[in-house]
């Protein structure tokens, strides 16, 4: 019924279109010159090209000429890297391929072995690159990383034909050192995010020199986590380059004797005496075939140049292109473009392009999380797909669409955080646009666009490390009674869609004191009622016909076509699903209410879900760190063009000097004095009582409290950074040249109505 509508409401357009050609073929000569005058009188005027004019009733109105192709991806650009990192010229890629059948986990026999560290004194190194944060943070980027030749990682070791090659200086990659404790035993050691000393999760490096038929042995040393997937049976991922040439095999789950436990070793965090205990990954694996090249990650890895690649793909398709513009949001610290895709039917006017609704779909703020990009990939697939159900889509929304938010820690192997050292997703608050570029930019094309029209979801794709299946985080709206339950009926629609994989019971809708700088939240107080996560595991699934299996790149793309299909079930013009799905979600309420109380609820019950709903920290969340790190690094040293502010000394002036300054003082001087008894007379008068006092004296609030005083203990260096921030310039990292401060940061960033959607 909607798409019969829709083509209804088209024809009856292109019939009013026809007649207004018509009549406009039938205007003067002498008005149409007219017409061409005044364009042309304008354009000399303003000395600009990019203005158009059209005629409204013989009123001119200006419109932006639509943009050139910024992005036609002739070439893919390479990455940009820190100064410091160095970088191998092998360009890797890797082919898809799902398994003919699903995957299954690891069944636990209780017997797997928990080897602990021994480490460089008992073991050899074989394998360890400098560490890469030689700075405390980012200051510079390069194509290629570091300048020269490339440093052996080998240190010289004496390698028989058993030892294996490692390498994990390449796009993604995350290896720092690997150490051979037995013949076929190794521990490896994977680099923290950049300028940090945490974040080990997500690793991806290469083997060569293997043996087949040997049964090694990996451990990883240093994760930071207490729980993982590979303790619920999630195995790693092997990549075989002979397996693909010869078989057309990819990706595939491998490994045996699988366990995730805590280790002897500790993380000490700086100078602070308190120690992180740190975790162990060990599994054993067997190599196909002799001396290969193979590849080993924690999920199926999806790089930069992987994105730029997709994105020349859609660009290079006329048809495509049509109601689908790439452009570029803003370059990350490193120089690394963030793209934004926008996808919608060519508008045939501009109030119509307005009556869209607008849907925002963002990924990969966090870089580990790779499952993001896959399911970004089939959304996109979707929405840009010849069927009907994609047309209707680009008829009815105009999609807004990031899909790499944080390109630097893609390219440098990070797992959660961005350059400037601290994760991005709890920062859609800051004003710092120079330090936290990606999610500024973000945040205000949103608020560009509702300026624009209403958006009726925001949805940012993330992965998890702890639970399985797929599940969404969304906000409460508690504050209207009129859309009670309403955040729930998405995220219902979902699991009804995608049974086998999404989770409804595992979907929170708490909004958190601590996850306030988060983009669903942000997004959420900016009026966006529908703002979610939707969190794809790094395992699988344990719903209806795929419990216990692992989850394939086609299954995540797949999560992006169920994605648009519940997209076209929420916005249907006949009401009777939400209905249906708010009688259900209330009937959960109910349910669970009386599981919790133990006694009959009713249907008027002020009870919310959310008030039995379990905290979302158990999630893959980090509490925000405070400043980026260029800031807290920055030393106290004054200007070169400034001097230093010396206290002037007090200068006590004598009496004439300040009968001087006080004329009306030494005038009243001059006075003739009363006698001392007509003074006591006075005095006596106009003594005042107590009330009267009171009465006189203005009540003011203490000095004390307008003084800011210095803080004590654990809040002073706090108290510091905030006095840093006040004087100080940013030096580098900054995507803008400038010095920081609170007035000029927003300074030209209003919503601007008339300018953002010109080319619909």
């Amino acid at each position: 019924m909607a798409v019969s509508a829709n083509r209804n409401w088209w024809n009856t357009y292109q019939l009013d279109k026809s007649d207004t050609n018509d009549s406009n073929t039938e205007e003067d000569e002498d008005e149409l010159a007219g017409k061409r005058q005044l364009s042309l009188n304008l354009s000399q005027t303003l000395r600009t090209k990019q203005l158009l004019i059209n005629f409204d009733g013989g009123r001119p109105v200006l419109r932006l000429r639509a943009p050139l192709d910024l992005v036609n991806f002739p070439s893919v650009s390479r990455p940009r890297w820190p100064i410091e990192c160095e970088v191998i010229s092998d360009i890797i890629q890797h082919i898809e391929w799902d398994p003919p059948e699903p995957e299954p986990f690891y069944q636990h026999t209780g017997h797997e072995r928990t080897p602990m560290p021994v480490g460089e004194e008992r073991g050899k190194v074989v394998y360890c690159i400098d560490n890469a944060t030689k700075c405390p943070y980012f200051t510079c980027s390069r194509v290629g990383g570091s300048r020269g030749p490339i440093k052996s990682a080998t240190y010289g070791v004496n390698q028989t034909e058993f030892t294996l090659e490692f390498e994990s200086r390449f796009e993604s990659g995350n290896l720092q050192k690997a150490v051979q404790v037995g013949v076929y035993d190794y521990e490896l050691t994977l680099q923290t995010d950049l300028y940090t000393r945490k974040h080990t999760q997500w690793f991806y490096f290469r083997v060569r020199n293997m043996k087949a038929g040997a049964t090694y042995r990996f451990t990883i040393i240093n994760l930071m986590k207490s729980s993982s997937l590979y303790s619920a049976g999630m195995r790693p991922l092997l990549y075989s380059e002979r397996a693909a040439e010869e078989n057309g095999v990819g990706w595939q789950r491998s490994g045996s004797s699988i366990r995730y436990y805590r280790n002897s070793c500790q993380n000490t965090k700086g100078n602070n005496s308190d120690a992180v205990a740190l975790y162990s990954l060990s599994w054993t694996l067997q190599f196909p075939y002799d001396s290969d090249t193979c590849y080993l990650a924690h999920c199926y890895p999806y790089t930069y140049s992987q994105l730029q690649r997709y994105l020349r793909h859609i660009s290079s398709n006329p048809t495509v292109a049509s109601y689908c513009k790439v452009r570029v949001l803003c370059h990350s610290l490193a120089g690394n473009a963030v793209y934004v895709v926008t996808v919608t039917s060519p508008g045939v006017s501009r109030v119509e392009g307005r009556t869209k609704k607008a849907v925002v779909v963002t990924a990969r703020v966090h870089p580990g999380e790779t499952n993001g990009s896959w399911m970004m990939e089939g959304f996109l697939d979707f929405l840009l797909g010849d069927s009907d159900d994609a047309q209707l889509l680009r008829d009815t929304f105009v999609f807004k669409v990031v899909p790499m938010l944080n390109p630097d820690g893609v390219v440098v192997g990070n797992y959660r955080c961005s350059l400037a050292g601290r994760d991005l997703n709890r920062y859609y608050k800051t004003l710092l646009r120079d330090s936290f570029p990606c999610v500024w930019y973000t945040r205000n094309m949103v608020e560009r666009l509702m300026a624009e029209m209403d958006v009726v979801l925001y949805c940012d794709f993330h992965g998890h490390n702890r639970k399985n299946n797929v599940f969404m985080y969304g906000c409460n709206n508690r504050g209207d009674a009129s859309l009670r339950l309403h955040e729930r009926v998405f995220p219902l629609m979902m699991s009804k869609n995608a049974s086998n994989k999404f989770s409804f019971k595992s979907c929170k809708f708490r909004v958190q004191r601590s996850k306030e700088g988060t983009g669903r939240i942000v997004m959420w107080r900016l009026g966006i009622k529908n703002s979610y996560t939707m969190e794809a595991t790094f395992g699988g699934s344990t719903l209806g016909d795929r419990r216990g299996t692992h989850f394939t790149t086609r299954d995540l793309k797949s999560l992006g076509f169920y994605f648009c299909d519940t997209l076209l079930d929420y916005c249907d013009p006949d009401p009777a699903k939400t209905s249906y799905c708010l009688t259900e979600l209330a009937a959960l309420l109910r349910k669970e209410v009386r599981a919790r109380l133990g006694k009959d609820v009713s249907t008027d019950c002020n009870f919310s879900v959310s008030d039995l709903e379990t905290s979302t920290s158990g999630s893959n969340s980090s509490d925000s760190d405070g400043l980026p790190v260029h800031l807290l690094n920055q030393p106290q040293t004054v200007h070169p063009e400034q001097t230093p502010v010396k206290k002037k000394k007090k200068h006590l002036r004598s009496r004439k000097e300040r009968n001087r300054l006080q004329p009306d003082r030494v005038k009243n001087n001059t006075q003739p004095t009363k006698s001392p008894q007509s003074s006591i007379k006075d005095v006596e008068f106009n003594l005042p009582n107590d009330s009267t006092v009171k009465e006189s004296i203005p009540e003011r609030p203490d000095v004390k409290e307008s003084i800011p005083e210095r803080p004590a203990g654990r809040h002073r260096k706090k108290w510091q950074v905030h006095g840093v921030i006040r004087k100080a310039g940013i030096p580098p990292p900054t995507s803008h040249s400038g010095e920081l401060s609170q007035v000029t940061l927003w300074q030209g960033c209003e919503p601007i109505k008339t300018l953002f959607l010109s080319w619909i």
